[in-house]
């Protein structure tokens, strides 16, 4: 990369010729030039390597490297940022940083085992109506009679009314109502005990580690230039509750690779990895922007589906028409716009002892779509 832009543009060599065989080039080339655009057009998938846009192939692909170079400026004086990939239509047009780091994902973990949820709903060996209850979940000190009324589907969809502690923080539940006030499924709390709990249930019901379907179901198949089984490790205060929160250690390049498979709705390079109608499930808001909890939530511009986070509301146009995102703490984002093609993964090791705010997150969004040509008509969705 150039300051931030690729810089793999193909070799020339030119040839003395006579003045027909010029005519005849020109005509070639522009034959050519016309293919590559055509070529241009369609989605492609990574192999080995990714496909890097070469600086002079921006423009015809449809970027404006100048505000590119802007974005690099911002990335590289303004955001922390450790890794960052912007890919369209499966080639990258933009990287910053060490996109081959393997870091911490924080909450982007969630938005990955719903993915891995799929193949095994679809198959029978998880029923997403099973109740706490019939599985024999409990936990320490004991759940309440109505929280075992939830089911696998309030756990991945954050609605299960259970606000018993997780064994890691990093949640919502100070803003818990009471226990057991809630009937399950009616009220939507970001809570990593139900996504802890939902982790454990995968576990029990598949008799897989989540890791090894990890492995099996996205790092081979969508050939992850970085992965690391052995770098994948759960942690957690198991005196606080029983179920551990499965944290993943993953690449920028690989994580772009999960987003563009979800972009393509499960479908890699015509194989079906995740069944479409799961990817659009998982995607799809269960809840709405206005049912967001705690209520300081509905001023933003996120509903929520099965762990991932959904574009959802009056803001929800333009660019952002159908977009979704993984996103955890310190600066980890897996983005998805489908409404322009669009893939951006962003890390932050955590390990610095530094973060992305929200304020740089948008900033980025901002410059990567206008050096797209896509800016919105009206304001962003956080104007």
């Amino acid at each position: 990369m150039l300051n931030g832009l690729p810089n793999r543009s193909p070799g020339t060599r030119g040839f003395p010729f006579a003045f027909p065989s010029l005519l005849l080039g020109l005509l070639l080339l522009a034959l050519a030039s016309t293919a590559a655009a055509q070529t241009a057009q369609e989605t492609v998938f990574p192999g080995e390597e990714w496909e890097y846009m070469g600086m002079g192939e921006l423009e015809e692909y449809g970027w404006d490297p100048a505000v590119l170079g802007d974005l690099f400026q911002f990335v590289r004086d303004s955001a922390n940022t450790t890794g960052l990939m912007v890919v369209d239509r499966g080639r990258v047009v933009f990287d910053f940083g060490d996109v081959e780091e393997l870091s911490y994902l924080a909450s982007c973990r969630k938005s990955v085992l719903a993915m891995l949820y799929g193949y095994w709903v679809e198959n029978g060996a998880i029923d997403l109506e099973w109740s706490l209850e019939e599985l024999g979940v409990d936990d320490v000190g004991g759940l309440l009679p109505i929280e075992k009324r939830a089911t696998v589907h309030h756990l991945v969809t954050a609605r299960s009314g259970v606000y018993h502690p997780a064994s890691n923080s990093g949640d919502n539940l100070a803003d818990a109502p009471e226990r057991g006030s809630q009937e399950p499924g009616t009220y939507m709390l970001y809570s990593n005990w139900d996504f802890n709990a939902a982790g454990a249930v995968f576990e029990k019901l598949t008799g897989r580690n989540i890791y090894d379907e990890l492995q099996s179901q996205l790092a081979i198949p969508l050939q992850f230039q970085d992965w690391d089984r052995s770098a994948q490790r759960k942690s957690g205060d198991l005196s606080v509750s029983r179920n551990p929160a499965y944290h993943m250690w993953l690449s920028t390049r690989d994580m772009a690779r999960i987003g563009h498979l979800m972009l393509n709705e499960g479908v890699w390079d015509g194989e079906e990895i995740i069944s479409p109608e799961w990817a659009r499930e998982i995607t799809s808001v269960i809840t709405p922007l206005e049912e967001m909890n705690p209520p300081r939530r509905r001023d933003g511009y996120f509903g929520y589906g099965y762990m991932w986070w959904i574009w959802d509301g009056p803001r929800a146009t333009g660019p952002f028409e159908g977009a979704y995102t993984a996103r955890g703490a310190w600066g980890q984002w897996i983005t998805v716009l489908p409404a322009v093609d669009l893939v951006i993964a962003h890390k932050t090791n955590s390990v610095y002892r530094r973060t992305t705010s929200w304020d740089s997150w948008q900033r980025m969004l901002e410059l990567i779509l206008e050096a797209r040509g896509q800016e919105p008509s009206g304001p962003y969705p956080w104007g």
